[in-house]
């Protein structure tokens, strides 16, 4: 009989080739090129194997996205580094995320937007169990809201620190957050549709102006 635990590091190493995959042909071909069967050619398997690992589509391009969100997470301590103040460094934080989501749109639609037909924790709690070191670099006050799927709900563990030093009334913090996260998504679908012919820096400092006037009116 298989002992569990070498089955499940079989498991996970099944579902690392995939996510390998799919990752390669994001780099190659981009994210509209990605379909079962060249995910499972790439990855050496016939197409229904992948099946055996991930109950839809949705839920690899999230894994495989989520290696290319990692660049955000390497980024961000480096612009926190630049803030003097909590409401600085929650500017900061939203200044990198923007640069990053700008710049690959179709990433962060796939991890933040897309229907993943189950619970976003689920995948995200799966995907750093198979990749633990992603947060190893991480800051420990950061790492609540990096494990946090929901945007609005992430923003509001960000702006916790400004509600404790009296920059934001608590009471004005769950809202706030909700429109950061509206703000942004508005954005990202414009990029991502190409309904704007906005830099990646001009469509960040629009965002992030957005963001500070809604702070400046609470």
């Amino acid at each position: 009989m298989k002992n569990p635990k070498n089955k499940e590091i079989q498991t996970i190493r099944m579902m690392v080739y995939f996510i390998d995959a799919t990752s390669e042909i994001i780099k190659n071909e981009g994210m509209d090129k990605i379909t079962i069967r060249k995910i499972a050619d790439l990855a050496g398997f016939n197409s229904a194997t992948i099946y055996n690992y991930f109950e839809e589509l949705s839920h690899l391009i999230f894994f495989a996205s989520m290696r290319y969100v990692k660049k955000y997470i390497d980024a961000l301590p480096e612009y926190l580094d630049l803030a003097t103040n909590p409401l600085e460094k929650y500017f900061k934080i939203w200044e990198c995320f923007c640069k990053h989501s700008f710049e690959d749109p179709q990433i962060y639609y796939a991890v933040f937007s897309s229907n993943l037909g189950c619970p976003p924790e689920k995948l995200l709690k799966e995907y750093y169990g198979m990749f633990p070191t992603d947060l190893v670099e991480v800051p420990e006050s950061l790492k609540n809201m990096l494990k946090e799927p929901n945007l609005a709900k992430r923003d509001r563990i960000a702006l916790d620190e400004c509600v404790q030093n009296g920059y934001i009334k608590e009471e004005d913090a769950i809202r706030l957050s909700e429109m950061h996260f509206l703000i942004w998504q508005g954005m990202l679908n414009m990029m991502l549709n190409k309904r704007v012919d906005y830099s990646i820096e001009e469509a960040t400092n629009i965002t992030m102006s957005h963001i500070r006037q809604t702070l400046n009116m609470s």
